[in-house]
């Protein structure tokens, strides 16, 4: 006997905050590993706690990314913000990148929100779509 197929599982609608965020997080990642070489380099810390602490500030920020469709995944998010922010106390220039990073944040967080609110707006005032009827072909050829 052969079991039935499975139907295909539908993917789950993403926020356009949580998309937003989530790309801002993945490029902190990138740069966390530039300021972990940076971090190394410069001598600021010892290489195993520099390429220790980078790793695990990538993972938490990658790791975060997919926590974002709940709200405490966002307050992660946050946090790992202000963490970014303290790594100017290893590497001055930090503290001006972090904060354009931040800003970038701030600024995706209200627009996705903004986004989302519309757009469930939208779906509450308009009809959902209608799907053509589906014709079976016929056996002529044209």
């Amino acid at each position: 006997m052969t079991a039935a197929p499975a139907a295909p599982r539908s993917r789950r609608q993403r926020s356009v905050t949580e998309m937003l965020l989530s790309i801002v997080l993945a490029l902190e990642a990138v740069l966390v590993f530039f300021v972990t070489l940076v971090v190394y380099g410069l001598r600021s810390l010892e290489p195993g706690v520099a390429f220790g602490g980078g790793a695990v500030l990538i993972v938490a920020l990658l790791l975060t990314g997919r926590l974002l469709r709940h709200p405490w995944g966002v307050w992660i998010g946050w946090m790992l913000q202000v963490v970014l922010l303290a790594t100017g106390l290893l590497v001055p220039l930090m503290y001006l990148i972090a904060a354009c990073f931040l800003a970038i944040w701030i600024y995706c967080f209200v627009k996705g929100r903004q986004i989302d609110r519309q757009k469930a707006d939208f779906a509450v005032t308009e009809p959902p779509p209608t799907e053509p009827p589906v014709t079976e072909p016929s056996g002529e050829n044209p």
